[in-house]
């Protein structure tokens, strides 16, 4: 099995994928258990001397004003989880709560959080052993990071709570932390804090959005290139040199996937034939534009992504010359901006994909194509329904695109005063997300049963490709009325597993 070496530096997006989604193992490098036990002997320093320190001998938030005495600091670091451990509402998926405790580990590896290694051995220990915290979709505002589903996490960490094991049984976490040998941790001075104070979900979140995007545009720029070539539309606008004069680097790929797909189709070229069109409408001359901004779009949040990847967020933290500040790093406003920004970009690669779809079913519009691509219309719907479905996933997508982040609310008796809503951010962004494949599906449900509508003409290579392979994976081609559940179930499986765009590539070599 693969093994995640997690030192001082950060990891890569490509760790937090392994970890959370592959079950991959984590180990620390000498080099963080080196910085974890420096910076542990800083804290404990700060820990034996009178003066209140943040986090060390004080309360937390609003309550940070009373110094705590040493008897009762142990009990202070218990009582933060236990408290904090305050969600509700249903279970979060496995690979985003694996993302949350990787990314937590990333941090306080990093040597700024003043963790004993033994509790980071801990985390990785549950990690390896493929335990997950039961965490709960509400509870985090995306200030002071994602407080109460850390807080879940770092409750396991302490043998208290609910987990589920690797079996996928939920039962109390300290019987499973036994059955795998792993002693619960009993938390000192800064450490419940350092468990808590961080934006690894929403972060973690943001890592998985990006990589399931990347093949999501992909996807729609076969779709948009299949409908393209169903609408007998013309290629010529995807030409390298007009998108050279608008250089916007995402409009140039995704033009240059559609026209890959379109190489040597005998469909293409059409719109001066029977009923002659000066322009194709906008869904389908403009679909490099739109889906090249949400490329750029995905650029953007990359960036945001790889610096939040090698940051060290904690409140306080243990600066390099022994300081230990407190600070506002936690919070979550440069992940939540660009989670919403995506959430935009998806709703907008929808919206032109089912305008596209509604045309091939537009026998007004279509430009000869039957009525809703039925067998016999009037006795036989078609597809009129299957684009209700899209259109209502649309409409959904709009609503989901409402930014979060610039919403607010107090909380912690007005210290914490302005909050980011990152994690609510992340979490309809995956609803969107999951929405998007949908979306995608149906066009291409759509948009392959046009193309083999037109009898006589010979489509592109790679179209023939992803028909042959839609149809070998269950997606229904044309013919009478039938229960279309099943073959859109199938076509969002097509999509989402990545086949369509493995069955394009085969043809074209990798789409960009």
């Amino acid at each position: 099995m693969h093994t995640v070496v997690v030192g001082t530096s950060g990891v890569t997006a490509s760790d937090v994928l392994a970890v959370a989604r592959a079950g991959a193992r984590v180990e620390l490098s000498a080099e963080a258990v080196a910085a974890l036990t420096a910076s542990r002997e800083i804290v404990d320093a700060l820990a034996a001397k009178p003066d209140p320190v943040y986090g060390v001998s004080t309360g937390f938030g609003a309550l940070a004003t009373r110094h705590i005495s040493p008897e009762l600091r142990a009990q202070l670091q218990r009582n933060i989880v236990r408290s904090h451990a305050a969600g509700m509402g249903p279970r979060v998926e496995r690979e985003v709560v694996r993302a949350l405790m990787f990314l937590r580990l990333k941090t306080v590896c990093s040597g700024r959080t003043g963790v004993r290694p033994e509790v980071a051995r801990t985390m990785a220990d549950v990690l390896n052993a493929g335990i997950t915290p039961v965490v709960h979709e509400y509870g985090s505002l995306g200030c002071s990071g994602d407080l109460a589903p850390l807080s879940h996490c770092a409750l396991t960490l302490m043998g208290e709570g609910e987990a589920e094991g690797p079996d996928g049984s939920v039962g109390p976490a300290g019987d499973l932390l036994a059955e795998h040998g792993i002693r619960p941790v009993e938390l000192r001075e800064k450490e419940g804090l350092a468990l808590l104070n961080g934006t690894d979900g929403m972060l973690g979140m943001l890592v998985m959005a990006l990589a399931d995007l990347d093949l999501l545009y992909r996807s729609a720029d076969v779709t948009a290139a299949l409908s393209l070539e169903a609408l007998l539309g013309t290629a010529k606008v995807l030409a390298p040199e007009l998108h050279a004069i608008r250089p916007h680097p995402g409009q140039a790929a995704s033009a240059a996937n559609m026209l890959a797909v379109l190489k040597d189709s005998g469909l293409t070229e059409h719109h001066q034939d029977d009923a002659p069109r000066v322009q194709d409408a906008y869904s389908v001359r403009c679909a490099p534009q739109v889906a090249g901004a949400g490329r750029d779009t995905l650029d953007h949040a990359r960036l945001v992504a790889e610096r939040e990847l090698a940051a060290a967020v904690d409140n306080p933290v243990v600066l390099p010359d022994g300081r230990v500040e407190s600070n506002g790093n936690f919070h979550g406003a440069p992940v939540a901006y660009v989670l919403d920004f995506l959430a935009i970009a998806v709703a907008d690669l929808a919206s032109i994909a089912e305008r596209r779809t509604d045309r091939l079913l537009d026998k007004n519009r279509s430009h000869g194509l039957p009525p809703f691509l039925a067998d016999d219309a009037g006795v036989d719907s078609g597809l009129m329904i299957a684009q209700y479905t899209q259109a209502a996933l649309v409409s959904e997508l709009k609503r989901l695109a409402v930014p979060a982040s610039a919403d607010s609310i107090p909380s912690s008796a007005m210290q914490e005063d302005h909050v980011s809503m990152g994690w609510s951010a992340a979490r309809k962004l995956r609803t969107a997300v999951d929405n998007l494949t949908r979306v995608v599906a149906v066009e291409l449900y759509a948009a392959t049963r046009a193309v083999e509508l037109r009898e006589g003409l010979t489509p592109a290579p790679a179209t023939r490709a992803v028909i042959e392979a839609a149809r070998e994976a269950g997606v229904g081609g044309p013919g009478p009325d039938r229960y279309l559940a099943p073959d859109l179930e199938a076509a969002d499986a097509f999509v989402r597993d990545g086949r369509l765009v493995a069955a394009v590539e085969r043809v074209t070599g990798p789409l960009r």
